[in-house]
């Protein structure tokens, strides 16, 4: 809590003296940015991670006191995990079976994804804006890889892409996450939750500031998710000593195996 007042006050103190310059009600020759910090720079998962919440602090620098008396800015913050190639199956009953009878791959998509905003994202801008930009969960660009032949069914893979994400929790959404201190400060403050299911691996953390509807500035920087304990000797030996780790899997389901044999044999 200490630290987190302490970097508050860093960006109070780097905003102040700009808005200071600049009077009541008038345009700066400067353009608005922001600056950011994170409650910690590395999420540690344990034998007992059960999710866990992040704070992103931050200011508006340059800012103009009559947009934001009228709130005029938004504050949008987002934290991508890890990309990689995500596949979408469709099954459908043939013959009485479930089957697997259609998949779509995306390329290089987020495998865990949190934003936070000061109101609903589809509020501050116009959706084709919010496409090309690529922010929020409706707006993430998820391209397919290979040959389409049915292009109509692209839509129906990526609703299923995002509903089957938002079910898990690794897709995570809070519309008035970000809040101002107060109607005339220029320091805000995020939270951001995340997943207990959250991939290990670099983060980032991205900062779009919007003004009367239009991006204006952004900035990002990186969050380290890594695993520790066990969960990290485990995760170590399966990559860097794949046979060795094998091994000894297969024996400990040899002992478990004979000694449950031992226990519930009937004599």
């Amino acid at each position: 809590m200490r630290r987190l007042l302490s970097t508050f006050a860093l960006l109070a103190a780097l905003a102040s003296p700009v808005m200071a310059q600049v009077p009541f009600g008038q345009a700066s020759a400067t353009k608005e940015g922001l600056e950011i910090g994170a409650s910690t720079s590395e999420i540690a998962i344990t034998s007992d991670f059960r999710g866990a919440d992040l704070t992103i602090f931050g200011a508006l620098t340059n800012a103009d006191e009559l947009f934001l008396a009228i709130g005029q800015y938004d504050v949008v913050v987002t934290l991508e995990g890890p990309k990689d190639y995500a596949t979408v199956r469709k099954k459908e009953r043939v013959l009485g079976i479930w089957m697997n009878t259609e998949s779509m791959t995306f390329e290089q998509v987020p495998e865990s994804y949190s934003i936070a905003s000061t109101r609903q994202i589809d509020m501050i801008d116009e959706a084709p804006s919010l496409n090309n930009i690529g922010v929020g969960i409706t707006h993430m660009p998820l391209n397919p890889v290979g040959y389409i032949p049915n292009s109509g069914s692209i839509t129906e893979f990526r609703d299923a892409y995002r509903r089957l994400k938002l079910s898990s929790g690794i897709y995570q959404r809070d519309t008035s996450g970000v809040r101002f201190v107060s109607s005339s400060s220029s320091l805000f403050r995020a939270s951001l939750k995340l997943p207990a299911n959250i991939p290990d691996g670099m983060h980032m953390v991205r900062a779009y500031l919007f003004k009367g509807g239009d991006l204006i500035f952004q900035r990002e920087m990186p969050l380290r998710v890594v695993k520790t304990g066990l969960e990290q000797a485990i995760t170590d030996a399966a990559h860097d000593r794949p046979l060795f780790y094998g091994a000894f899997c297969v024996l400990i389901a040899v002992i478990t195996g004979w000694g449950a044999s031992l226990i519930f044999r009937k004599d």
